[in-house]
């Protein structure tokens, strides 16, 4: 996913640890609300939102259970809260569209702006002005990136497996970048539009796999940098014009999602421009960022498993059927059972949604059908009687039509006929 650098703004509260011996629960297990982001929405909650946002003990342990399955979530008591005030702020804004209405998407919004609110409005606003101006709601659907295979070849990058922690595992091979040749077979425009469907790809399908085979929730990644034969032939201005493109759209739009940044295969001095770089950066930013030289095998066979780690940084896996690692896309997100699994949750939580969106629009259309089919008895009660309100064992039509309305929201549950001729859709659930 580019060069992974939406890091650059910091966060509240420790940093995470990488080490299988570490205690300390990432900040993405801090919540399972239902990020209401594609499939995310559906796997990680039944619940609606604003009940995910419930008063819990600081640090508490909740799990949610969606399809049987639990998903761990660790919320921070002071997360939420924030989390409250900017979702009121953005909702009387009318900037809290129902597809970004997600626990996990606000924080991580309000971390990437220091729990400013105000500013996190600012950038939430922009962000969404992007995505309607990109077109990134539909864009795995609408964008068809058929030189994907060549890119690949002057470009090595992908996603390879998970790490211990449940996490997506994301590798770049930096030295072998040929941006002159990848410009060649494709447009920045055209590489910008492939990297924010890869992205919207990892939120959308990637983060709910990981969650549903780690049984907690995922939403950032490890990121391996392999900076082998990296010199100045990989700075050149295309090279400059697209990383700078990409990071643009990472620090703006899709902030706080790496979890870890591991550079490999540094020489002497890649390591001393890091230590001048590193000075400027937020040290919550900076404690992600581990700079290894050619020892690296240990250190990161530490965070990811031998069968995930490819055999050219010292694992021992090499996709060989798959045409190589970074061509596999090896993760839980390619298994059938977890697909099944996720296609069932977002089927259900459509049809939730559209048995709910219905029967509120039954409620407010048919009142008028309601009104017809009972007759309208109050039409006849003199001014005076509707003032002084209806006399005694006398019946207002606005009540029998509430009445009648309040029955079917309930279901007669067979205590007597309905009383309509015409189904309004309500009592019997076919709305």
């Amino acid at each position: 996913m580019g060069l992974h650098s939406h890091e650059t703004n910091g966060e509240r509260g420790k940093h995470l640890s990488h080490t299988p011996s570490s205690n300390s629960i990432d900040d993405e297990s801090r919540g399972s609300g239902k990020p209401k982001l594609g499939a995310f929405r559906a796997i990680i909650t039944t619940s609606k939102f604003r009940n995910s946002l419930k008063k819990r003990r600081s640090n508490s342990l909740t799990r949610v259970t969606s399809l049987a399955l639990p998903i761990v979530d660790i919320r921070d008591d002071k997360d939420q809260k924030a989390v409250e005030e900017l979702r009121k702020e953005l909702f009387d804004k009318n900037l809290l569209p129902p597809q970004h209405d997600d626990y996990h998407a606000l924080l991580r919004f309000l971390k990437a702006r220091k729990y400013d609110v105000k500013k996190t409005i600012e950038m939430w606003r922009n962000m969404l002005a992007w995505r309607k101006d990109f077109r990134t709601d539909t864009i795995i659907e609408d964008f068809l990136f058929t030189e994907i295979d060549t890119v690949r070849r002057f470009y090595p990058q992908g996603h390879h497996g998970v790490d211990k922690e449940g996490r997506p595992v994301y590798i770049e091979r930096i030295g072998k970048i040929q941006a002159q040749s990848l410009l060649e077979v494709t447009t920045l425009e055209r590489y910008l539009k492939f990297h924010v469907q890869e992205f919207e790809k990892l939120l959308n399908l990637k983060f709910p796999a990981c969650s549903v085979a780690a049984n907690r929730h995922i939403d950032t990644t490890t990121t391996i940098l392999d900076v082998s034969g990296v010199g100045l032939k990989n700075f050149s201005k295309p090279a400059r014009d697209l990383i700078l493109a990409i990071q643009k759209v990472d620090n703006d739009n899709y902030p706080e999602t790496l979890a870890g940044l591991f550079i490999v295969n540094a020489g002497p001095g890649f390591k001393m421009l890091w230590s001048t770089v590193k000075g400027f950066l937020d040290p919550n930013t900076a404690a992600k960022i581990h700079v290894i030289g050619t020892n690296y095998q240990k250190k990161l066979l530490e965070i990811i498993d031998e069968s995930n780690l490819p055999e050219f940084l010292g694992g021992g896996c090499n996709c060989q059927t798959e045409g190589g690692c970074l061509q596999s896309d090896k993760g839980p997100w390619k298994d059938s059972d977890i697909l099944k699994v996720l296609n069932a949750a977002e089927q259900s939580k459509v049809g939730r949604e559209s048995v709910s969106s219905a029967r509120e629009h039954a409620a407010s259309s048919h009142f008028d059908d309601i009104k017809r089919e009972i007759g309208d008895q109050g039409s006849g009660v003199e001014e005076s009687t509707a003032e002084s309100g209806p006399k005694k064992n006398e019946t207002r039509a606005d009540d029998d039509v509430l009445t009648v309305k309040e029955e079917r929201r309930r279901g007669f549950g067979g205590r007597q006929a309905c009383r309509l001729d015409r189904c309004c859709g309500l009592c019997c659930g076919r709305w």
